[in-house]
């Protein structure tokens, strides 16, 4: 069996440069637990969520998938001076990173991610089983769809 590129670790610090909210575009998409957390912390109930802070958007198998909206500028609609006023509350996408299965893929795709995000390579040691648990939540994590709110 080959041996993973993060057998032995790997190191990650956030350095509150918020790069991966803001500047770019993407999506952060919202699972029924990412939901849940969110209507908790917004005090608001989904509808009132979904109008004021998501979209609907286009997913891989072609169907739509709710995701947080953006602000102009590509900036997460939660990323507000310096920082996520709903850190608490944060979507797994968000907490999970740069944990990601297809960033760890290989170390190709590792050392890739880490020309925009400082904290890769940086400070804690993650050990594998940390990582691959963070894969395995990143993993089951399934965005909701169209009509299944």
């Amino acid at each position: 069996m080959e041996e993973k590129f993060y057998e032995k670790g790997l190191h990650f610090q956030c350095q509150q440069c918020s790069h991966c909210c803001r500047s770019e575009p993407g999506y952060v998409y919202l699972s029924r637990s990412d939901l849940t957390k969110l209507l908790q912390w917004a005090n608001l109930n989904s509808e009132q969520f979904i109008e004021k802070y998501c979209r609907f958007v286009p997913y891989y198998d072609g169907t739509e998938v709710l995701c947080l909206l953006e602000k102009p500028g590509y900036d997460c609609i939660f990323w507000k001076n310096g920082g996520c006023t709903a850190y608490p509350a944060r979507p797994l996408q968000c907490s999970t990173y740069p944990f990601w299965t297809f960033l760890m893929k290989s170390r190709e795709m590792w050392d890739e991610e880490s020309k925009s995000c400082p904290g890769i390579n940086q400070g804690a040691l993650h050990g594998k089983e940390e990582i691959e648990h963070c894969m395995r939540v990143y993993n089951a994590n399934v965005p909701l769809r169209k009509g299944e709110i």
